[in-house]
């Protein structure tokens, strides 16, 4: 059974950074893409995703160049730093893992089989 658990949320000021973490267990990491999405009105946002391996990386508009995806397989981990923050940034971040479809839809959280409880991160201005 594959269970994911999101940590590294809270509060945090405006301008500052952070890092969540997402541990896997029971997944085949190496053939898992790993994403973070975040809780918007309506629909889970999607913000980055890395490759099995950590060879690819994608990032959506709204977070590029703030922020960085990477993973240590060895430890089933996978990270998020965003960087700087704004109040906007304030929501439950999740991170999903998806071991059967292709690489061109990253981008739809309901291609993922697998999601975590989710860790809140409040920007404070």
């Amino acid at each position: 059974q594959v269970h994911l658990v999101e940590s590294g949320g809270g509060l945090v000021q405006a301008g500052g950074a952070l890092r969540l973490a997402c541990v896997a267990s029971g997944l085949n990491m190496n053939a898992a893409k790993l994403a973070w999405f975040r809780q918007a009105p309506g629909e889970r946002e999607f913000l980055a995703v890395i490759s099995g391996r950590g060879a690819l990386t994608y990032y959506a508009d709204s977070v590029k160049g703030r922020c960085n995806i990477s993973r240590d397989n060895a430890i089933d981990t996978v990270y998020l730093q965003l960087n700087p923050l704004k109040p906007g940034d304030t929501t439950v971040y999740y991170c999903p893992a998806d071991v059967s479809d292709p690489w061109s839809q990253m981008r739809i959280a309901s291609t993922y089989d697998y999601w975590g409880q989710g860790t809140q991160v409040t920007v404070s201005s």
